[in-house]
């Protein structure tokens, strides 16, 4: 990995490369996701039919593009048994931890006769998108659809692309099953978001759609936007470690790796105080990446967006590590928990040599579907508000209307707004 010096011009070219990682930087294949959601919106299930055989070579009619529940036993045989206990103790980890996020609706009744509250409501049906092939993840299943679950949304229907033979991954209907799926269809790409987003003559139409895709799934997402919900448009895989003297290099640099196997626009960043600890992170990066399946992906990830930053001070680590505003950030110090209470920006905080990034990809509990390419900043990770709507309640009294009316009507009348003012008004004379 190199080893760069970090100061305002290192970080600044930085900063810049990462942002070239985002899918709003790939608007040349916006023409051809507009014309399959148009085609999908005019056709329906013929055009996700047709689809589904230009790009997965299956072919879906309607006696099969729903999976059945013989088709979930089915998977339940092929897979490993030991891995659905693991799935289903997982499952319960992320279960417990988003049902600590849920909020009552409330109400605030004052002695004048006003008030206000908040009505509390799930919405009503939830969109998964799941990759196929080598990209499929039955733990991002089980992260996108448990929060909604626990949110209590009232269907929850799951896209994902078949193989020739029109198969599904096991694992992934066996997370979809554990985790409560509704309905799920035989269907990916840009069509399967068009599909979701204004509904088929199968596919029924959803109010928000969330998980990861390709740049044409990202895409779609972006489009359909407004005709639906979407949780964001995510970027590649990100992971930023934070380091002393003090940190495990061993560590450091399986960790770094983990994310960099993902694909080739991964990006895995050390900063470090420690000139030494930056040198043999480096070493055993390179001793791992000999050693693992995905050598040739994590390569080409650590040349494009692979980084060891040496700081002056943990100071300078603190503000660099806020400005990237990674979606995952290690804390490796001495005190990490005095680290930690620096960080202002990060979609979820690992601390502790034994608190590595794949604890929360897949078991600890908290949403591993988190903000990228800087917009922790302003986004959160996917959690259970995120299914959830809330609608202001107001009720006034004639006496407590009465008390502020002349204030409502001055405040209507300083915008032009003479028939709100009267809609008052009226009330009183």
């Amino acid at each position: 990995m190199r080893i760069i010096k970090l100061n305002a011009e290192t970080k600044k070219d930085l900063l810049n490369s990462l942002l070239k990682r985002s899918p709003e930087h790939y608007g040349q294949y916006e023409g051809t996701v507009a014309e399959i959601i148009a085609k999908v919106r005019e056709e329906k299930d013929k055009a996700v039919f047709a689809y589904t055989e230009k790009f997965d070579k299956c072919r879906i009619n309607t006696q099969n593009f729903r999976v059945t529940r013989e088709e979930i036993e089915e998977a339940y045989g092929k897979i490993d048994k030991e891995l659905v206990r693991v799935m289903r103790k997982s499952a319960e980890n992320i279960r417990a931890f988003h049902e600590k996020q849920l909020h009552n609706s409330w109400m605030d009744l004052k002695e004048d006769g006003s008030m206000l509250g908040q009505k509390i409501t799930p919405i009503g049906i939830s969109g998964v998108y799941v990759p196929g092939g080598k990209a499929a993840y039955p733990s991002s299943v089980l992260m996108n659809v448990i929060p909604a679950k626990v949110a209590g949304v009232g269907k929850i229907i799951m896209a994902t692309p078949p193989d020739a033979e029109g198969k599904i991954y096991e694992g992934t209907l066996a997370a979809a099953d554990i985790a409560g799926v509704d309905e799920i269809y035989k269907m990916g790409g840009a069509q399967a978001i068009a599909a979701m987003a204004f509904g088929t003559e199968s596919v029924p139409k959803v109010d928000k759609i969330t998980g990861p895709g390709n740049i044409f799934v990202a895409l779609a997402k972006k489009a359909c936007f407004g005709h639906v919900s979407i949780d964001s448009i995510a970027g590649p895989s990100e992971i930023l470690v934070i380091a002393d003297g003090t940190a495990n290099p061993r560590y450091v640099a399986a960790d770094l790796l983990s994310q960099a196997e993902h694909d080739e626009m991964a990006s895995a960043i050390l900063i470090t105080t420690d000139g030494k600890l930056a040198e043999e992170v480096s070493r055993q990066a390179e001793r791992f990446a000999e050693e693992l399946s995905r050598k040739e992906i994590i390569r080409q990830s650590l040349e494009n967006y692979g980084y060891i930053l040496v700081a002056d001070s943990m100071e300078d680590a603190v503000e660099a590590a806020n400005e990237i505003a990674s979606e995952h950030l290690e804390i490796l110090t001495a005190n990490p928990y005095e680290v930690m209470a620096k960080i202002k920006n990060a979609g979820a905080i690992f601390l502790g040599e034994y608190s590595s990034e794949p604890l929360g990809d897949y078991f600890a509990g908290p949403n591993h579907i988190l903000p990228t390419n800087g917009t922790a900043k302003f986004f959160s990770p996917l959690n259970v508000d995120d299914f959830l709507k809330k609608t202001s309640i107001i009720s006034y009294s004639k006496e407590a209307l009465e008390a502020v009316h002349k204030e409502i009507e001055k405040f209507a009348e300083s915008e032009g707004l003479t028939a709100h003012a009267n809609s008052i008004k009226v009330r009183f004379e």
